[in-house]
């Protein structure tokens, strides 16, 4: 048994160490280009008092990366050194006993990007020796939390030099130091990752321990980490991030380091602390000085190169103007309002980027304007409900979503939308804060209760698929109160609400399955409630994965059970789940493939007029990736349609899964409709059955039912909802057959927008995607992973109308329009462009290096066309006119690169491809594969030739993976003309 000293720093003295530090990310074979940052510095560190030392960097010095390696060099980044100086040479204090680090302390103009840099010095001084044993496991915090660590010690062959060997698992962490952002919606699979993980991570430390008098001390030490992540789980083809750290003493000086004359303040402790990075998207670095200033450059740098058609880095641009509005303050943002509301284009692209900004200051300056009646209803419709989904989840920005309820009122609709996303908002807290509290939830519970009072069924269904939404527990009994069996309320609500309630329950049922499935086994049970309640049950039992016994049991039910809807729906169902093929339903596959041996298989061949249930889905396991499909048809064998439809799409990547689209169809009140027609004289001809129809229409619609009801959910959020009812219908009617001085009004605005002619553009932006995972490094540099897309479409409209004879506006009557002759005449040129970006890197305010790949999408249709028409007579002629079009209508280009970048020298940022350069003394087999093409063949009917040009230049010649197809450049172009048969 080796005897070892606890590490400490001798009292009156001054350690000198020399440190290198880097961060380096890419594509793990030699030969590829990859990016990264170091830092170089000599450390010294002191003593200032008992446990508490003094950590300074002299001559540090940062450098970037940005080539092939390993051929090429890091250059220094001479001027972000220079700017960052006085921080980096400024000592902190951190306090320190028997090997372990505890308070960190700092003055304040520290930033928490170079802070964070000394504590990645500090983390290879973290050393929980034991003297007992040499060889042990335990949970050691640092850096990146508490995660699992094993120690070996062993004597070297130098006399008086110990080795340390310490080894962590970076994916088996508690308190983990990871900050995720667009992920909330998104499940864990744990059972995809058991056998091959997506993000995988490793750390390895060596140290050479001198023993010193009655303490140990770090002579040398070295830092090896590996992140690697791949979404397609290839085995020699994922990306990797490495980080290395060497440590090595140079001296001993018998004097302490003068002190810093600095206030100092705590500054946490050794793990990592998220700064501005949150608010700084990797794919670009901006130095904001004065962000309104910066704002309005970029209005007028988009309004004036998006107006007839959309310009190719359009999309960038605006992602851009969305960062710039993150680091905005609420006056900065209230001020290019006033000065911009009144332009409709730059008002246009400010909603556009407020609704994407995703922070409180977003929320509360819609809220005010709202407030205010500075917004209409179509961009409070546009703009609220995609804030309310983007911002950041917290209680303050819960309450304030709250609080807009009661003026909501006056807008159905929205209120509607922001309701559901209030239950969003609460789904996205809680998955950050699994303990979040139910108190959360009391506003909505006390409309449940409030609704239940007053019989209010719009109210109550509404509610209801908020609680669906939030998926809280507390939500539990609220719900029940709906459901026969365990509330009264119940039986003073219909049917459907019942079945609203069942639905309410599918998310809570993935954060407690057991709690939920013993209310659904209960109602699917009870043979005296509808069969539909019954099937929608089945769903929810099956969502909450049934074991064996459970699955057995409800195959001995349906021996006995009397309705042959409920029989054939949950045969189908337990059918279609043995074929199963997803990993987190691996388990429920077996089960019932247990309970399908129980079956009579003469249940498989009942009839389509019964309710059936179809799962269909893949999963590849070397690749991470799947897909499953459900649809759910619930019938009545009385009726011609089904009563409900659902179907789901469900996709698996990289060891999550999310329900990316559902959507749901009742059709109760259209099957009364259709009984009520049927029950006529059966020999009437059609003509006259539909001419009873249009006189008596009123009668035949139910009252005390919607005709026809629908639902959306994304990502397994409800996110809109219809009923299309008598109310409606009469509305609509009464609207398209508009009568006395409104159908005056509606004419004369018709003809005035006829004879004065159309010309508009309109723009629209959106960032559907912003997926990122930020977790530290060893050095202290965040590195960041992440997806962003962004989209602007632009669209030119110029309608002119001629008239013949021509009509003056303020006599003019249905009757004189019907008897003219028009000509319209309409050109546009709708234009999209489109950027993604997909990185691996480090992402910091100051400091950018990554690995990316980048695609670029931009489309432009132009068209122009002569509408002719003969009212008196009725008839109709289209006549497609030629247009200029541009030499490409669609054109694709992807490649991947490796960037380095600073906020000092940004013009001189380092941009290199991926793939790797052709030596000139390469053999054939080593240059990269080329391949371009050019396919055209005419479009029948309307004599156009369209043509397909491909160009692309990969690295497959390195590695038969898959990612090394990907990695290269890659051009399709689509072009247009002219052409004959």
């Amino acid at each position: 048994m080796l005897s070892l000293s606890l590490p400490e720093f001798a009292p009156g003295k001054t350690f000198v160490y020399k440190y290198d530090g880097r961060v380096l990310g890419g594509l793990p074979q030699e030969g590829l280009a990859k990016a990264g940052v170091k830092i170089s510095s000599k450390v010294l560190i002191s003593s200032t008092s008992q446990n508490t030392f003094l950590l300074k960097l002299l001559e540090p010095q940062l450098f970037e990366y940005a080539g092939v390696w390993p051929q090429d060099s890091f250059i220094p980044a001479t001027k972000l050194t220079s700017a960052l100086k006085t921080q980096l040479v400024t000592p902190i204090k951190f306090e320190y006993s028997n090997g372990v680090v505890g308070k960190v302390f700092a003055p304040a103009r520290v930033s928490s990007t170079v802070l964070n840099l000394h504590r990645g010095i500090l983390n290879i001084f973290q050393l929980n020796l034991k003297q007992t044993q040499n060889v042990y496991e335990l949970h050691e915090d640092g850096t990146q939390g508490v995660c699992k660590t094993h120690y070996m010690i062993r004597e070297q062959f130098k006399p008086h030099q110990i080795a340390v060997t310490k080894s962590k698992d970076l994916t088996d962490c508690h308190e983990r130091v990871i900050k995720d952002i667009g992920l909330a919606y998104t499940e864990k699979c744990v059972e995809c990752q058991q056998r091959l993980k997506s993000l995988t991570g490793t750390a390895t430390y060596k140290y050479i321990m001198k023993p010193i008098d009655d303490h140990a001390l770090v002579s040398e030490a070295t830092v090896e980490e590996v992140h690697e992540f791949s979404a397609f789980n290839t085995f020699n083809g994922a990306a990797q991030m490495r980080a290395n750290q060497t440590l090595r003493l140079l001296e001993v000086q018998n004097k302490p380091t003068a002190p810093s004359n600095d206030q100092y303040s705590a500054r946490g402790s050794l793990r990592y602390e998220f700064g501005s990075e949150i608010l700084q998207t990797p794919i670009q670095l901006l130095k904001i000085s004065n962000a309104q200033a910066q704002i309005v450059e970029v209005l007028q740098h988009l309004v004036e190169h998006n107006v007839a058609k959309v310009h190719e880095d359009a999309p960038l641009k605006y992602v851009q103007l969305v960062q710039l509005m993150r680091f905005a303050t609420l006056e900065n943002i209230e001020a290019i309002w006033a000065q911009y509301k009144a332009k409709p284009a730059r008002r246009r692209w400010i909603l556009d980027a407020l609704a994407f900004m995703g922070t409180p200051v977003a929320l509360k300056f819609i809220n005010e304007k709202f407030q205010d009646d500075e917004l209409t209803k179509p961009e409070l419709i546009q703009a609220l409900p995609v804030t309310l989904h983007m911002v950041t989840a917290n209680p303050d920005t819960i309450r304030m979503t709250a609080a807009l309820n009661p003026k909501l009122k006056s807008i159905p609709l929205l209120r509607e939308m922001v309701m559901l996303g209030y239950g969003s908002m609460i789904a996205r807290y809680c998955a950050g804060v699994p303990s979040c509290p139910a108190d959360l939830m009391k506003p909505i519970h006390d409309i449940v209760a409030g609704a239940i009072s007053r019989a209010d069924i719009r109210e109550i269904t509404l509610a209801l698929k908020v609680l669906g939404n939030a998926g809280h527990p507390s939500s539990l009994k609220p719900i029940m109160k709906l459901l026969p069996g365990f509330g009264t309320a119940a039986a003073n609500v219909p049917m459907r609400v019942q079945v609203d309630a069942v639905l309410a329950l599918r998310r809570i049922a993935k954060r407690e399955p057991n709690m939920v499935q013993s209310v659904a086994l209960q109602l699917f049970m009870d043979k005296t409630l509808h069969p539909e309640l019954r099937m929608v049950a089945c769903i929810l039992l099956f969502e909450t994965k049934p074991s064996v016994a459970l699955m057995s049991t409800l195959a001995g039910a349906l021996e006995k059970e009397p309705s042959m809807q409920v029989t054939s729906f949950t045969y189908s169902h337990i059918k279609s789940l043995t074929r199963s093929m997803a990993p987190d339903f691996i388990n429920v596959a077996a089960a019932a493939n247990v309970a399908i041996r129980i079956l009579n298989p003469k249940l498989n061949r009942l009839s389509f007029r019964f309710s059936r249930a179809f799962r269909y889905d893949l999963y590849l396991s070397p690749f991470l990736v799947g897909a499953a499909g459900s649809a759910f048809i619930i019938n009545d064998g009385a009726h011609i349609l089904p009563r409900a439809i659902v179907a789901k799409a469900r996709a698996y990547l990289a060891g999550a899964a999310s329900d990316v689209l559902e959507v749901g169809v009742r059709t109760e009140g259209l099957q009364q409709v259709l009984m009520k027609i049927q029950a006529g004289d059966e020999n009437v001809d059609w003509m006259t059955k539909i001419k009873r129809i249009m006189k008596n229409w009123k009668s035949l619609l139910p009252t005390n039912l919607p005709l026809a009801s629908m639902y959306m959910k994304l990502f397994g959020q409800e996110i809109a909802f219809a009923k299309i009812d008598k109310a409606l219908i009469e509305s609509v009617i009464e609207q398209a057959v508009a009568t006395g001085p409104r159908a005056q009004e509606i004419v004369k605005d018709i003809v005035s927008a006829m004879q004065t002619g159309i010309d508009r553009q309109y723009s629209k932006s959106l960032l559907p995607a912003e997926v990122r995972r930020i977790l530290p490094t060893a050095v202290g540099l965040p590195m960041e992973l992440s997806h962003y897309a962004a989209a602007v479409a632009v669209a030119s409209i110029n309608i002119h109308t001629t008239i013949t004879p021509p009509l003056h506006e303020e006599t003019i009557t249905l009757d004189q329009l019907l008897k003219t002759n028009l000509q319209l005449r309409a050109e546009t040129r709708p234009s999209v462009a489109m950027q993604t970006f997909t990185l691996i890197g480090v992402n910091t305010a100051v400091i950018q290096a990554a690995a990316m790949a980048k695609g670029k999408l931009h489309i432009t249709v132009p068209g122009k066309l002569i509408v002719r028409a003969d009212l008196p007579k009725r008839n109709f002629k289209v006549e497609v006119l030629p247009v200029a079009v541009p030499d490409h209508v669609a054109t694709i280009r992807f490649e991947t690169v490796a960037v380095a970048r600073n906020i000092e020298d940004l013009p001189a940022q380092r941009v290199v491809s991926l793939a790797p350069p052709v030596p000139s003394d390469a053999p054939p087999s080593w240059i990269p594969a080329l391949i371009q093409m050019s396919m055209c063949d005419v479009v029948p009917y309307i004599r156009m030739k369209a043509c397909l040009d491909i160009s692309s230049r990969n690295a497959g010649f390195i590695d038969s993976d898959l990612i090394y197809y990907i990695v290269g450049q890659h051009t399709a172009r689509i072009s247009v003309a002219r052409g004959n048969y």
